[in-house]
């Protein structure tokens, strides 16, 4: 055999899929995988594996582990026993001790979806799209005992699409890693890659998405209600407080140049098969497609016909009364 390197990989996500097929067809071997225990999940709340976990099945990679923790000799010595050389992470979800990070000879590789130091943290897609940010990327870091502030191997940069929501940006940086990760991979296999330490300016943070992140709050400017529409795709819901409840946004934009002195949250008319709505700062927010509560989601001038939304009236923000 050559000289690849034996992996266990750690991920539990969609968006960790591509990393763990392109391991499995690469030089290296994918000696386990460790992913997440099986959730209940939709409205039968029957356990349903993580999708990193169907991969592994379906491509005969194994063994497939799942603990609930990583603390503890006995989660551990499982991985172990595997002898990795190397250790990747993506999304998996849970910190990795010290005592695994330190043993296998090459440490632990988190492919990251985003420029470190910048978006440090467990929703790096979200608070991109949240930020504005124009431009993104992929890097690969050498894990240490912080929180993603290990020095760097790789990066790749990539543009961020003005209208791009999370799930796209988030699978295109899926792709983008796989690649990054193989080629990190092949320069610490050939001894050829001297990691860096992360700059200390520009620190940001993208902790956990929360439900409570989903609420309209109308005082806002239509570009960031815009940006949280996208960041959330596809959570948690962005909702506003409608004449018959919740309703949630779908599908916005922000109206460049349009002002408005109308209270924010006044639905102001019907444009089409959109309506537009009065933001903070006198901007105004285009509202393509909503989803009342327990219906289906359609245009916004057919929730005005259903007295969803109504036009002169007003949205409250999302939040319990």
């Amino acid at each position: 055999m050559d000289d690849g390197l034996r992996v266990v990989f750690f991920g539990t996500p969609e968006w960790a899929v591509p990393t763990l097929a392109a391991l499995a067809g690469s030089r290296h071997r994918v000696a386990g995988v460790v992913t997440a225990p099986d959730r209940p999940r939709g409205r039968s709340r029957r356990p349903e594996p993580p999708p990193v976990k169907e991969f592994a099945i379906d491509r005969g990679l194994g063994p497939v582990l799942q603990p609930e923790t990583l603390r503890g000799r006995a989660n551990r010595e499982p991985i172990l026993a595997l002898r990795p050389d190397v250790l990747v992470v993506v999304a998996y979800g849970k910190i990795l001790p010290g005592r695994l990070l330190d043993a296998p000879r090459l440490g632990a590789v988190n492919v990251h979806f985003s420029l470190l130091p910048r978006h440090r943290g467990a929703s790096p897609v979200q608070h991109a799209i949240l930020a504005g940010d124009r431009e993104t990327g992929v890097t690969t870091m050498r894990m240490d005992r912080g929180l993603d502030t290990g020095p760097i191997l790789l990066a790749e940069r990539v543009a961020v699409g003005p209208r791009e929501d999370a799930a796209r940006l988030g699978a295109r940086l899926a792709e983008l890693g796989a690649g990054l990760l193989l080629r990190t991979l092949d320069r610490l296999a050939a001894d050829g890659l001297e990691p860096r330490p992360q700059p200390e300016d520009g620190v940001t943070w993208a902790p956990p998405i929360t439900k409570e992140m989903g609420i309209v709050h109308w005082d806002e400017p239509a570009e960031n209600i815009d940006r949280k529409v996208r960041a959330f795709v596809p959570w948690p819901p962005v909702v506003a407080r409608g004449p018959k409840g919740m309703i949630r946004l779908v599908d916005v934009e922000p109206l460049a140049g349009e002002r408005t002195g109308a209270r924010p949250g006044t639905v102001l008319r019907k444009t089409g098969e959109a309506v537009d709505v009065a933001a903070g700062e006198g901007t105004v927010l285009r509202v393509h497609r909503v989803q009342p509560a327990g219906s289906r989601v359609m245009p916004a001038a057919a929730a005005v016909a259903g007295r969803h939304l109504e036009i002169g009236g007003r949205l409250e923000d999302g939040g319990e009364r």
